[in-house]
C-alpha cells in the first residue's frame, strides 16, 4: 500500500512552496476553528487556491496520480467491493481493480483516518491511491451504485414467497407481514434508483417470462429485465394500495397518486394502471416537490425570448398558450410563468388535471371527471370568483375553448396548453375545435411552442465534420449559408453512462399574435395567418432555435436533423385534421403544402443513410426534392 503521509502539515508546505502567504494561513486556520472545514477546502473556498492547484500539490507531494474520474472506464461490480455508505463517508471511490489490487480515489487523500478506515474495509486487498476532485465523485456515487443488485435480490426473495404455482391471493397478501416487507424494500430501490439516476418515469411491464423495469432518463427509457415474473401482483397490489386504487379491480385501468420521501427528497408520484395480456402495466410519473421556485431561466429559454414573454403574461386580459407534445416539458413552462405572476395583489385560480405541484397563494382545482366536474364546469365557476389570472391545464374541447377565450375577452389573463406540434399550427387547432374566428383574433395575443433536445456531456463530446447531405440540409433549413462554426457530436463515457448526452435543454419558438394576423384568424384564413406569422419579424422556428444549441456545442447535429423530421411530420399530421366543412380556407391552406411537407419529412431521416451509399450524389437528389417541392407550393 502507498504510504500517504505529508512529511509537513499542509499549511507548512504551501507556504514553503510560496503558494499561499503566512497571513493566509493564518486567516484560514482562523476560519477553519469556527467553520469546522478541513484546511484544504478552507483555503479554496477563502480563494486563496483552486481546487486544481491543491489537488495538482498533493499529487506531487504524495506521489500518486490525479485522475478525472469522467475519462475513466470504471467496472460497477469494482465500485461495490467498498460498500456505498463508506465511500461516501470517506469520499472514496473504488475506480480499478486488477486481480487482488484495488486503486482507490480519494477526495482527501491526506485525511489519515479515511485512508485507515478503507485500508482496514478492505484488508484483503493491496491498495493503491489516486486523488481526484469531490465535485466528480459525488454525481459518480449515483451512477455506479445502482440499486440494480438490491432490486434482483428482493424480486429473487419475492418470487420465493409467491410461487407461480400458487394462486395470488389479496386478501392473504395484504395481511402476509413478511411480503409486505419484502414488497416495500424492492420498491424503495426501484425509487432510489430511479431517483439516482434522475428518471421522470418508471414503466414496470410484465411480460410472458420476464418483467421489465424501465426508466425513462432523459427522454431515453433505460431497460432492466428481470426473470420473476411471478411477483408482478404483488407490486401492483402494493402500488394500488399506496394510490388508494381499487385492488379488487384488474380489468380497467385506474389512475392515482401518492407521495414519498427518497433520499431526503419529496416525489410526488402519478400513478396509472393499465390491464395488458400477462397482467397489469403500471406507469409512474415522477414530480420532485424539493425543487424549488419555478423560474423562466431555469427552463433555457434565451433571454430576449424571456424579456418578450414576460411582458406579454402581464397583460391585463388575453390569452397565452403553451404547445407541444406530451414530456416537452409545458408544465414546467407555465408554472415558471405563474412564479413569475404570483403576487398578493392578484388572484390566480388553476384548473388542472392532475394538480401537479402545490403553490402558495394560488387556488388550485382538481379535475373529477366522475362527478361532473370537467374543465368547463370549474372554468365557468372560476369566471365568478373574481380572477386576475387563470391557467386552464389543457384545451381539451370546444366548450372550454370557448369559455377560455370569452374569459380573456373579459378581463382576465388565461394561460393554458395546447397540443399541437409549433405555434402556428396552435391557432389553426382552436378553429378546427369549432372556436369562432373573431373570438380567436380578439383574444389569442402570444404561443409558445416548446421542445426538449439532448445535452451533450461536456466529458467527452467530440467535434464534428458534417457530412455534404447534413451541410445540405441544414443551410436549407437555415435559408442562408453556412459558416465556419465548429460542430460536435456524442461519443459516450462513464459520465453519461456511455449515451454521450447527459440532462437535456428546452427549445423554443415565440409567435406574437399581430394585428394582420388577429385580421386573418377573423377571416378563418389559414393561408394568410401562416404567411404573416412566417414573415413576423420576431418569429424563429424551433429547428433554428436547436441550430443555434448545435453552434453553441450544447447539443449534437443528430438531434437538431431529429427534431426537424418531427416537427415537420408532426406539422402535416396536425394540418390534416383541419376540418374541410368547417373550415375551408384552412384546408385549401393544407393541401397546398401536403405533398411538399411530405417530401421534406423524411430528408432528415434518411440524409445520413444516403451519406453510406457509394456513388449516389446526395446533393443532387436533395436539390431535385427541393426543386419538387417549389413547383408544387407554385401550383405547377
Amino acid at each position: 500500500m502507498a504510504q500517504l503521509k505529508l512529511k509537513q502539515r499542509l499549511g507548512d508546505l504551501l507556504v514553503g512552496e510560496g503558494i499561499i502567504s503566512d497571513e493566509q494561513l493564518g486567516l484560514a486556520l482562523k476560519e477553519q476553528r469556527s467553520s469546522g472545514r478541513k484546511l484544504g477546502a478552507t483555503l479554496t473556498h477563502l480563494g486563496f487556491i483552486t481546487e486544481e492547484q491543491l489537488l495538482n500539490f498533493l499529487s506531487q507531494q504524495l506521489d500518486i496520480p490525479f485522475l478525472n474520474i469522467a475519462t475513466l472506464s470504471i467496472d460497477p461490480q469494482s465500485v461495490i467491493k467498498l460498500p456505498e455508505v463508506h465511500a461516501r463517508r470517506h469520499r472514496a471511490l473504488v475506480v480499478k481493480a486488477e486481480h487482488d489490487v484495488l486503486t482507490i480515489a480519494l477526495s482527501d487523500p491526506a485525511d489519515l483516518n479515511a485512508v485507515e478506515a478503507i485500508s482496514n474495509l478492505l484488508s484483503a486487498y493491496q491498495l493503491e491511491f489516486a486523488i481526484v476532485r469531490e465535485s466528480e465523485l459525488l454525481p459518480a456515487y449515483d451512477r455506479l451504485y445502482r440499486r440494480t443488485k438490491d432490486i434482483e435480490a428482493f424480486a429473487g426473495q419475492l418470487e420465493d414467497e409467491h410461487r407461480p404455482a400458487q394462486e395470488f391471493d389479496i386478501f392473504r397478501d395484504v395481511d402476509d407481514a413478511s411480503s409486505e416487507a419484502t414488497v416495500v424494500k424492492f420498491l424503495n430501490s426501484v425509487f432510489e434508483d430511479a431517483v439516482q439516476v434522475g428518471a421522470s418515469d418508471i414503466h414496470i411491464e410484465p411480460d410472458e417470462k420476464a418483467l421489465r423495469i424501465r426508466l425513462r432518463v432523459d427522454g431515453v427509457l433505460q431497460e432492466n429485465i428481470l426473470n420473476e415474473v411471478a411477483i408482478v401482483p404483488a407490486l401492483v397490489l402494493r402500488l394500488k394500495l399506496m394510490a388508494g386504487l381499487d385492488i379488487s379491480e384488474k380489468r380497467l385501468p385506474q389512475d392515482g397518486r401518492f407521495n414519498l420521501k427518497v433520499r431526503n427528497q419529496s416525489i410526488d408520484i402519478r400513478m396509472s394502471t393499465m390491464p395488458v395480456q400477462f397482467g397489469e402495466s403500471v406507469v409512474m410519473r415522477l414530480l420532485n416537490q424539493d425543487s424549488g421556485i419555478f423560474q423562466l431561466e431555469s427552463t433555457g429559454m434565451p433571454a430576449d425570448l424571456i424579456k418578450r414573454l414576460r411582458g406579454l403574461i402581464r397583460r391585463p386580459h388575453g390569452m397565452v398558450l403553451v404547445t407541444g407534445p406530451t414530456g416537452s416539458g409545458k408544465t414546467t413552462s407555465l408554472y415558471a410563468a405563474l412564479s413569475e405572476l404570483n403576487e398578493p395583489g392578484k388572484k390566480i385560480i388553476t384548473v388542472e388535471d392532475p394538480v401537479e405541484y402545490r403553490l402558495p397563494r394560488i387556488s388550485q382545482v382538481q379535475v373529477n371527471p366522475k362527478i361532473g366536474l370537467d374543465f368547463a364546469h370549474i372554468l365557468r365557476t372560476c369566471l365568478r370568483q373574481d380572477p386576475d389570472i387563470l391557467l386552464v391545464g389543457e384545451m381539451r374541447d370546444k366548450e372550454t375553448v370557448e369559455i377560455g377565450l370569452r374569459g380573456a375577452l373579459t378581463g382576465h389573463m388565461v394561460l393554458s396548453t395546447l397540443h399541437t406540434n409549433d405555434a402556428i399550427t396552435c391557432a389553426l387547432r382552436l378553429m378546427d375545435m369549432g372556436a369562432p374566428g373573431y373570438l380567436i383574433g380578439a383574444a389569442l395575443r402570444a404561443v409558445v411552442a416548446q421542445r426538449l433536445v439532448r445535452k451533450l456531456c461536456n466529458q467527452c463530446k467530440s467535434s464534428h465534420d458534417l457530412t455534404s447531405s447534413e451541410h445540405y440540409c441544414l443551410e436549407k433549413m437555415a435559408k442562408a449559408p453556412l459558416s465556419d462554426e465548429q460542430f460536435y457530436r456524442s461519443v459516450g463515457c462513464q459520465s453519461c453512462n456511455y449515451t454521450g448526452y447527459r440532462g437535456r435543454i428546452g427549445v423554443f419558438e415565440l409567435l406574437e399574435i399581430t394585428d394582420a394576423m388577429g385580421d386573418a384568424l377573423r377571416r378563418e384564413s389559414a393561408a394568410e395567418f401562416e404567411a404573416e406569422a412566417r414573415k413576423s419579424k420576431h418569429y424563429r422556428p424551433l429547428v433554428l432555435s436547436a441550430l443555434d444549441f448545435a453552434k453553441q456545442g450544447l447539443t449534437s447535429i443528430e438531434e437538431v436533423l431529429k427534431l426537424a423530421d418531427e416537427v415537420t411530420l408532426d406539422d402535416r399530421n396536425s394540418e390534416s385534421d383541419i376540418s374541410m366543412d368547417n373550415h375551408h380556407s384552412a384546408s385549401v391552406s393544407v393541401s397546398d403544402t401536403a405533398v411538399s411537407n411530405t417530401l421534406g419529412a423524411n430528408i432528415a431521416a434518411h440524409v445520413r443513410e444516403l451519406d453510406k451509399v457509394d456513388n449516389v450524389d446526395v446533393e443532387n437528389i436533395l436539390r431535385l426534392v427541393e426543386a419538387v417541392r417549389s413547383l408544387d407550393r407554385s401550383g405547377q
